[in-house]
């Protein structure tokens, strides 16, 4: 490494005046409470390309007194950029704007060792915010090297609650309780529920803009980062698992499908995804860890626009669709999620300490009775193995209470339960 050549300063800086635009684009205000300068700690934003990551990081610029040493390493010029470049950077900062201790790294894990010049830089009570899109790379290094310096947020695509302020659609008390604006904010979810929340695709609607956004995650984060050279058998398995979210599904199961050798290759293909925030996998709620690891596991994506580019869906699949609105939402709020699986099923379980606060179902309509009696039975047998007197039935438009053996199962539809 020592051999290599250095990029010049008049590339960094030609990268960091083309960069300038980013300041001041506007934002739509994430759901974000939180305040990452009441310290000096490192703050780490991690999540899928494009969730708006940089637009967040942003925002936080824009509120900070200091905010002039911002640079995205998602640029072709720094493809070559090492950690011997940071001294060129910090020295183009200081010539360009004067002494500032605020420094903004946008996709900073394309860096190899970056955490070394981001700890120096802390060590100097210097404040630092970084983002980045995967989440082993990012976790690896903060416990490496900046253990007990930082604080790590994830950050998602637009929550319904995001959506609704992007299109500008109010969503108080008033709207959610009166007929107008329960019918217009059930439009807005409609919307919602088939274009998902990535920002940009929100904003220019063109299905061109997922199909290539997938395309990048899987060859650059997922193939390329990780020396995959089987594409066949990656896109099959993406395939399979997005035209079958919120399913089961077991390692040797899908070795059987997609016809690779071996489920260690199945792992790390998943593992590889997982890491990109591409898709989630839910263990089946049990007290030993060793048996939730054995067990089969339900598959969830990002988002549910990206997901109808990538899979085969018809209206049969829209329970199912919901079902990973209704995961992300919980993974968006931070819980700790499982699914229960007895001789019936929950799709969803939460964990709150040691103990189970929460039993969730979720169906596209419960207008059938032999739906009802089902999603019930599940949801009553967690309720009973986890001591609960309430449990949650969501679904897409159907709202009531049902009293049943000393229990209340609320239904309630998804957009009302999102706001």
């Amino acid at each position: 490494m020592e051999n290599m050549e250095l990029i010049s300063r008049e590339t960094i800086k030609s990268v960091i005046f083309d960069q300038e635009v980013l300041r001041n684009r506007s934002s739509i205000k994430r759901d974000w409470d939180v305040d990452f300068s009441s310290d000096n700690e490192i703050v780490v934003l991690s999540g899928i390309r494009r969730c708006g990551k940089s637009t967040l990081l942003n925002y936080v610029r824009q509120h900070n007194k200091e905010k002039d040493y911002f640079i995205n390493f998602d640029d072709d010029r720094l493809v070559s950029f090492t950690v011997n470049d940071f001294q060129s950077l910090l020295e183009v900062f200081i010539e360009l704007y004067g002494i500032q201790h605020t420094f903004y790294f946008d996709e900073i894990q394309n860096i190899p060792d970056w955490e070394r010049f981001v700890r120096r830089l802390h060590e100097q009570g210097n404040k630092v915010y970084v983002t980045g899109s995967n989440a082993t790379m990012l976790s690896k290094e903060l416990g490496t090297r900046l253990t007990g310096r930082h604080y790590r947020y994830e950050l998602y695509t637009f929550s319904f609650k995001e959506f609704l302020r992007l299109r500008k659609i109010p969503y108080g008390e008033k709207e959610i309780y009166s007929t107008e604006g329960r019918a217009i904010l059930k439009r807005g979810f409609n919307e919602y529920f088939e274009k998902g929340g990535f920002p940009a695709y929100l904003q220019n609607e063109n299905r061109q803009y997922l199909k290539s956004l997938y395309e990048s995650i899987l060859y650059r984060d997922v193939m390329v980062r990780n020396k995959i050279v089987n594409e066949k058998e990656i896109l099959e398995l993406v395939l399979f698992l997005a035209s079958n979210t919120s399913k089961l599904i077991t390692y040797n199961s899908l070795k059987k499908v997609i016809d690779i050798q071996s489920s260690s290759t199945i792992k790390n293909y998943l593992e590889y995804m997982q890491n990109t925030y591409l898709l989630f996998l839910l263990n089946k709620y049990d007290s030993s860890v060793k048996k939730q690891m054995m067990n089969p596991r339900k598959v969830y994506f990002i988002d549910t626009g990206l997901v109808r580019i990538i899979g085969f869906h018809n209206s049969a699949d829209n329970g199912r669709l919901l079902e990973n609105i209704v995961f992300i939402e919980l993974q968006r709020r931070g819980l700790e999620v499982y699914y229960h699986k007895g001789k019936h099923e929950c799709d969803f379980i939460i964990k709150s300490k040691t103990k189970i606060t929460a039993a969730i179902q979720v169906s596209w309509s419960v207008a059938d009775e032999a739906t009802l009696n089902r999603e019930i039975n599940g949801l009553m047998e967690a309720m009973n193995e986890h001591k609960l007197k309430k449990g949650i039935i969501l679904t897409d438009g159907e709202s009531r209470e049902i009293k049943l053996k000393g229990k209340l199962i609320v239904i309630m539809p998804v957009w009302k339960w999102m706001l």
